[in-house]
């Protein structure tokens, strides 16, 4: 019965019961109830890497495509929340920042001239990102409200995933978008049209190759994808 419990457990379940398990036994351990250290006989259970959720390149152009369709209403509250949600989507997809990054931009790091933001990421790791034109025009035409690019104090990222999950919805994507989402469909567009893996780390802010490698895999997947739907002798073609 219990063998069975175990075997219906997820990799990370196993994971968390083991570290769990490794604790008891150590402080029976450290309090002299047992005579040998037991727990660093346990092997934790492998737990597989999470595949980052991304949206195709179509995809990110539809969703790009109707906020700027927003951005011409009428309304003024309207138009304004508009530019700044396509501000918002544009830095993640377009600059390829994390959620935490964007919300917290301020313009003194950003270069209009050099088309270029200053980005300070995790464990004060400072990089230089370069941004497409249409991410230029859209931080030149934004309100300057305050030291923050999104006003006077930094948007709460919580905020920030309400407003891609609401674009997301507006564009009818197929599935739920966050702004994580977002910044992994950057990585995996660089890398399946030939960006260098290493030049890719140090646009995503990676610490270490292996963080970035796991987009090879979905590049090569988006790449067998596309052959699929578009060789003649794809089975798509068939």
């Amino acid at each position: 019965m219990a063998q069975r419990s175990w075997s219906a457990l997820t990799p990370a379940s196993r994971n968390r019961k083991t570290a769990c398990l490794k604790g008891f036994l150590n402080w029976l351990y450290a309090e002299g109830w047992v005579n040998e250290e037991i727990a660093p006989q346990l092997i934790s259970p492998k737990v597989p890497k999470k595949v980052p959720h991304f949206i195709s390149v179509d995809e990110a152009m539809a969703l790009i495509r109707a906020v700027q369709n927003d951005t011409k209403s009428p309304d003024r509250k309207e138009r304004d929340q508009a530019e700044r949600d396509l501000l918002l989507i544009l830095l993640l997809y377009g600059g390829g920042l994390r959620v935490s990054e964007a919300c917290e931009l301020k313009w003194k790091d950003v270069s209009t001239a050099r088309r270029t933001l200053r980005i300070l990421g995790k464990g004060s790791k400072e990089r230089i990102i370069t941004l497409p034109q249409i991410c230029i025009e859209a931080l030149s035409q934004a309100p300057k409200h305050g030291d923050f690019v999104f006003g006077e104090t930094a948007i709460n990222p919580r905020k920030a995933y309400e407003i891609v999950r609401q674009r997301g919805r507006s564009a009818q994507l197929l599935k739920p978008l966050n702004p994580h989402a977002l910044r992994h469909s950057y990585a995996t567009h660089l890398l399946s049209d030939g960006t260098d893996l290493r030049i890719l780390q140090e646009l995503l802010g990676h610490q270490s190759l292996s963080a970035t490698e796991r987009y090879l895999h979905l590049s090569l997947d988006a790449l067998a994808r596309t052959l699929e739907n578009s060789h003649p002798m794809g089975e798509n073609k068939k």
